[in-house]
């Protein structure tokens, strides 16, 4: 390839992306059925998951802690709608992430890393509600290019409300 002079132009260098460690930041499980001793005979659950992600750049240069955030609630659908169980898991990763340009270093750590991280977040949640008694769940997959848009067009309606009427 060359460039507008007919240079050769440079090959930008190549993106690396290495896991440096997985971890379970924090978890909270209650089973509220247990807790108050209800019977399970007519329960049909109504299963909201709530995704949020969260990333920073570590002391250690092209190191950065991604942390995703999903928070399980379920419902009784019939009667009561008592709440079943609630699940708040915190699950992080660092990563060592070198050649992305600055300007796209943000959606990659909230896209990509996260889409490395699920999987596990996915299983972690089923073992956990199957443990906690109940069938175990299947979170669907989470697509994080659009919950990352979602975000962006939530910050920038934010920022239009806040700025004063001329």
């Amino acid at each position: 390839m060359t460039d507008a002079n007919g240079a050769p132009a440079e090959a930008a260098p190549q993106i690396r992306m290495q896991v440096l460690a997985q971890y379970v930041r924090d978890m909270s499980f209650e089973n509220m059925v247990a807790q108050k001793g209800l019977q399970g005979g007519d329960v049909q659950p109504d299963i909201q998951v709530q995704v949020s992600l969260d990333a920073r750049k570590r002391s250690v240069e092209h190191q950065y802690e991604v942390i995703t955030k999903f928070k399980v609630t379920s419902k009784n659908k019939s009667g009561s709608a008592e709440t079943l169980f609630l699940l708040e898991l915190d699950y992080g990763g660092i990563f060592h992430v070198e050649n992305v340009p600055e300007d796209q270093l943000h959606p990659f750590l909230l896209i990509e890393c996260p889409r490395l991280l699920f999987p596990f977040v996915r299983r972690i949640i089923s073992d956990v509600t199957r443990d906690g008694g109940f069938p175990p769940l299947n979170v669907d997959t989470v697509d994080f290019l659009a919950l990352y848009r979602m975000e962006l067009a939530r910050r920038a309606e934010a920022q239009k409300a806040a700025q004063p009427v001329q």
